[in-house]
Parts: structure tokens; C-alpha cells; sequence
């Protein structure tokens, strides 16, 4: 029986990559990509019109950027590019999928599948963080390279990470008054982190260049530095909006009482995160098993070396599946092509497979060494705030989650998310899972990795009420008749124009 084409959920380095690899091989996919043109966040591409250049716009990447670019344009007859298509749904052997500028909803099927979905910011809510004015890293960043412009004119960037210098890099090179770049981690993590980063000696010396090169123009870089609150203005909520942070010297990772006064840093913008989490939510619903990984926090499907889910057909690459970095995403993406190339009877270049293998190890190292250089705040949920908002979409504080820990022994995630709605509403957790996890295990004085994951969701994104009908499709033979039957309640609600 003939193989349907292999989709490819992604077109950022991974994505690319893998498609470039199945072209090689005589194969034609289908990419599916949110984005209106092909990159990931770290190479996001500018609209139709927009000149800056892109040795500005991506700075010491400005040579890969383009390669990826120019190299995904060359395959434009060779493969099956979709844009701004968002993936919203996985079944058994049929993704539901929706044109965001239409609106036009479909499904395809599938039997092969490489999930390359990228990453977005971990946040770790501080009050006021609803503020109009606060923004994520990544946001901020989206902001400058897709739309030319800062979040502010006077900003401050907060949290931990090797994101967190790039983007202050990258605002103050724009022009941007870069007031401040708190960070929660200290220089002396990131002397103990060093033996760790030297076997990729060009990306060290890259982190390194970035925080030089603030510090020659007096942007303030603050160590041990805990947020502590937005301070908004205005007269009444419609107008509302960032006047200043206030923030103090203190550990996040240790045992040390606070070591400073409060200081405010009036500013009109902040751009904040606490590095990166993998969007997991489609490997979930694909039925991939997960498992903890202790250094990134968070529950991770799990793969193979060559980047083979525990589902067969189902491949991951890149961030989606554990954060490594767009250099290693390039790799991943043509590793877990070769995997599927090779699964279907196709010869490849083994020793070209094996030495991807051995170059994603070595990031790997260097990978453990980051989060050694940037650790986690583990204090963060410990001095949270009962009156915190964790979940903006259903207004849920750190308080309630921990008075339903304490009053009807929830010590799991998706038996908190019954008992608050917590991870419920528009974002489905994508936001508020990562913090709420460290509340629960802090709560209930147990391991992060005991409390579990929210289990995915669709839609995976929100999607508009008036999303159109499905066309009509056999349902895939694989499907249980539940399954089957869930999803079809689901598509007549949204053709329906019904909410629930």
C-alpha cells in the first residue's frame, strides 16, 4: 500500500530542515505553519515591505537566518507549504487544522508526522504582571522582528536566561532605553556553569559578547534580582499602564534572607521570562508517552536519539521536545527526517546519521551547562503571594490552588484543574501550567515531578466561534468510536457557533 506524504507540523529550523532532507530523498510533505512565512520565532521573518535588514534583525544569526530562509524558498516546488495554518486537533491518523486567515477549517490524514512546535516563554506571574505594557521575552522579541517596533520607549527585562541578554541586545541596538536587565541567577552561577559550555566554545563566547556589550553602554545588569511587583497608572482600567517595577537583591536558588531594599525603575514597558518551555500539546495529543526531565522541569515526550516518539510515525525535533536551541533544532529536524526515511525502507547516509547524533550530545552537555548558568528560581512559589494571580484567564490565585492542596488533597495537576479551572481557559494551561505545577508540589511538599502534567487539550490554541464547518471526511479507521464520536460533537459545537 502506498504511504500517504509525511507532514511536517512547523517550519522553523526544524521544520525546514526535515523538509529539506525528505525533498533529498524524492519524498514531497506537507508543512503545516502558523506563521505567515517560514523561520520559528528565532528567525521570524518581517511582512511583506518591511526593510530592515537582516544582519539588524538577527544580529550574529543574520548567516543561518538567511540560509534558513533561502534555503526553505528553493523548496517552495517540492513541497506542499501551508502557512499560517494552525494545527488545532490531533487523531488517530487525522490532524484537524484551520486557516487563520479564512477561517476555513479541514483535516488531513496522516500515517508519518514530524512535530517540530518550538517553545515559548515560562512564565512565572509576579503582581501586576496583567498590566497592560508587561509582555513576555518572546513577545517582546516578536514585537521587534515582525512588526519594527519595542514594547516601549523605556523598558525593563526581567527573569533568567540566555533570552533574556539577546533581547536587551537586541532593544538597546534598536534604540530602545534599555533601563534595566534584572536577572535572577548570579555571576557566580555562571562561573560554576562554565566548565560545562566549553565544548561549544562559539555559542559561550556569543552569551558573553552580548552581556560585554551592554555593560560598555551602561545598561544596568543586575544580579540576584527578584521582581517584586508592576506599578501601574492611569485613570480608570481602559487606560491603565506600566509606570515602574520595583524589584530587590535577593536569592531565588538559596537560603539567604533578602540582602536589599526595594528599588523602583520607573519605565513603560516590561518584557519578562524565566527561559523556555516546549510546546507539547499536539505530541500529547498524538498519544506520545512523556517523562520528567529534571533539568528543564517539566514533563517532556519522550524520543529516541534519532528522534522517534513512543507512538510509531510520530517524530519530534527541535524545542517542541526539549529546549536545545535553534542549532540543534537544524540537526534534530534532519535526524528525525533520516528516522523516518529509514522506517519507510528508504537507504540513507548512516555515518551522516550517526554524526547528528554526536553533535546533538555534545549541545546536550552544553545544554545542562545553560541551566546551570541560569538555574531556576526555586524559591519562586515558596514567596508567591496567596493573593497572586497564576491563571489570568480564570482569575485563579496561588491562594486557591493551595487551599484546594490543602482542603481536598489535591496533589495532581489535572485534580487541581477540576477542583480551580485551573489551565481551563483561553490558553489551556500553555501559560499557567509551569507555575502552577511549582505552587502545587511547594503546597504539598513534594517532588516537582510527582504532581504530573495538565494532559492536553484541543483546541490546542484558541479558535474563533466562527470557524467554519469541517469538510467532510471518513473517520479514520483507527479512531476508537468515542474518539470519533468526541471529536464530531466538537466540530458541530464550532460550526454551530456554540461555545461549550
Amino acid at each position: 500500500m502506498n504511504k500517504l506524504r509525511p507532514v511536517i507540523v512547523g517550519a522553523g529550523p526544524a521544520g525546514v530542515r526535515a523538509a529539506q532532507t525528505l525533498v533529498a530523498h524524492g519524498l514531497r510533505p506537507i508543512v503545516l505553519d502558523e506563521a505567515p512565512r517560514a523561520g520559528g520565532q528565532i528567525y521570524r521573518q518581517p511582512p511583506p515591505g518591511f526593510y530592515r535588514n537582516k544582519k539588524k534583525l538577527y544580529g550574529f544569526e543574520a548567516g543561518r537566518a538567511d540560509s534558513v530562509h533561502q534555503d526553505f524558498a528553493a523548496l517552495a516546488q517540492q513541497i506542499d507549504y501551508r502557512p499560517q495554518t494552525l494545527v488545532w486537533n490531533a487523531q488517530p491518523d487525522v490532524l484537524d487544522i484551520m486557516d487563520t486567515t479564512t477561517l476555513a477549517a479541514d483535516n488531513i490524514a496522516w500515517q508519518d508526522i514530524i512535530v517540530a512546535t518550538g517553545a515559548t516563554d515560562r512564565v512565572l506571574p509576579v503582581p501586576g504582571w496583567t498590566t497592560p505594557g508587561v509582555y513576555t521575552l518572546g513577545g517582546a522579541q516578536v514585537a521587534l522582528k515582525f512588526q519594527g517596533c519595542a514594547i516601549g520607549r523605556r523598558v525593563v527585562l526581567a527573569g533568567t536566561g540566555p533570552l533574556l541578554y539577546l533581547v536587551a541586545y537586541q532593544y538597546a541596538k534598536a534604540g530602545a532605553q534599555v533601563m534595566a536587565v534584572l536577572d535572577s541567577s548570579s555571576l557566580s552561577d555562571r562561573i560554576a556553569a562554565l566548565p560545562g559550555m566549553l565544548g561549544q566554545p562559539a555559542l559561550l563566547m556569543k552569551g558573553m559578547y552580548y552581556m560585554a556589550w551592554l555593560m560598555a553602554h551602561r545598561i544596568p545588569l543586575k544580579t540576584h534580582a527578584r521582581l517584586l511587583r508592576v506599578e501601574g497608572e492611569g485613570q480608570n482600567k481602559h487606560d491603565e499602564h506600566v509606570r515602574a517595577v520595583v524589584w530587590r537583591r535577593e536569592s531565588m536558588t538559596a537560603e539567604e534572607p533578602a540582602i536589599g531594599p526595594e528599588q523602583t525603575i520607573e519605565c513603560d514597558a516590561l518584557g519578562f521570562g524565566y527561559a523556555l518551555r516546549s510546546e507539547t500539546q499536539l505530541a500529547d495529543l498524538l498519544g506520545c508517552r512523556f517523562g520528567f526531565d529534571a533539568v528543564q522541569r517539566a514533563h517532556l515526550p519522550e524520543r529516541d536519539n534519532a528522534g522517534r516518539s513512543s507512538v510509531p510515525g510520530v517524530y519530534l525535533a527541535g524545542d517542541g521536545a526539549g529546549i536545545m536551541g535553534a542549532d540543534a533544532a537544524e540537526l534534530a529536524g534532519e535526524r528525525a527526517a533520516l528516522a523516518l526515511l529509514q522506517d519507510r525502507g528508504v537507504q540513507i547516509d548512516i555515518a551522516r546519521a550517526d554524526k547528528l547524533e554526536h553533535r546533538l550530545a555534545r549541545i546536550g552537555a552544553f545544554r545542562k551547562g545553560l541551566e546551570r548558568a541560569f538555574p531556576f528560581p526555586h524559591k519562586w512559589a515558596e514567596l508567591a503571594d496567596d493573593k497572586l494571580i497564576v491563571c489570568r484567564c480564570e482569575q485563579i490565585s496561588a491562594g486557591e490552588l493551595r487551599q484546594a492542596a490543602r482542603d481536598n488533597n489535591a496533589q495532581e495537576m489535572n485534580r487541581l484543574k477540576a477542583l480551580t479551572r485551573i489551565g481551563m481557559g483561553r490558553c489551556q494551561g500553555r501559560m499557567c501550567s509551569s507555575a502552577a505545577g511549582e505552587i502545587l508540589a511547594q503546597a504539598c511538599s513534594i517532588p516537582l515531578a510527582q504532581v504530573g502534567r495538565l494532559r492536553g487539550q484541543a483546541p490546542i490554541k484558541p479558535v474563533p466561534i466562527g470557524m467554519h464547518a469541517l469538510k467532510s471526511a471518513p473517520a479514520p479507521v483507527s479512531a476508537s468510536p468515542s474518539t470519533q464520536q468526541t471529536a464530531s460533537v466538537f466540530h458541530v459545537a464550532l460550526a454551530a457557533g456554540e461555545d461549550e
